[in-house]
């Protein structure tokens, strides 16, 4: 039997990208791991939400460009 990490359902928070108020719905897991991921490079989460939505592509949600950031730095430090 596997082992889950907490669950929670998405937890909706505001933010301010470039001075424009919006609101993001994801899973505390993600918040944390977006928070840790942030301190790692030494800026804010805000700040990295930022970086993540000036370079997402318009078609994609802010929340699954966060989640599929995240997922990525997960990968990235798995060993192969």
């Amino acid at each position: 039997m596997i082992e889950l990490p907490p669950m929670t359902p998405p937890l909706k928070r505001s933010v301010t990208i470039d001075g424009h108020r919006t609101s993001v719905s994801l899973e505390d897991a993600f918040w944390q791991a977006l928070g840790q991921l942030a301190e790692r490079r030494g800026i804010t989460r805000v700040t990295l939400i930022g970086q993540i939505d000036r370079c997402r592509a318009p078609e994609i949600g802010l929340a699954t460009a966060l989640r599929l950031f995240v997922l990525a730095a997960v990968q990235d430090s798995e060993p192969r």
